[in-house]
């Protein structure tokens, strides 16, 4: 029974782990990346309504759809993850932990 519960709980543990740091790391990075997109988007609209750029919202609207677009290859990546069941059980435990802490 050791030599099952040994890796598992490894396992386990790494993955709760290195979860955990990620979430709260991924967690800290997007909260800047909205503030300079925030930042950035009121720069936008403050030249607009001064008159320097002029800005074509349909082609922005469009480029915005092509990224979001390309979101379909996480699939690709994300297979592999789950098909290590409970490394990936305990990671996205501890990355939700460490999101929420973050």
């Amino acid at each position: 029974m050791s030599e099952i519960a040994t890796p598992l709980v490894f396992q386990l543990g790494t993955g709760a782990v290195g979860g955990f740091v990620v979430g709260y790391a991924i967690k800290k990075v997007a909260k800047l990346i909205v503030v300079l997109i925030g930042i950035f988007l009121i720069a936008l609209i403050y030249l607009s309504s001064q008159y320097i750029i002029t800005i074509d919202y349909g082609k922005l609207i469009s480029t915005v759809r092509d990224w979001l677009g390309g979101t379909a290859g996480v699939i690709s990546w994300l297979t592999p993850i789950v098909a290590v069941l409970p490394f990936a059980g305990s990671f996205m435990a501890g990355f939700f932990l460490g999101f929420k802490m973050g």
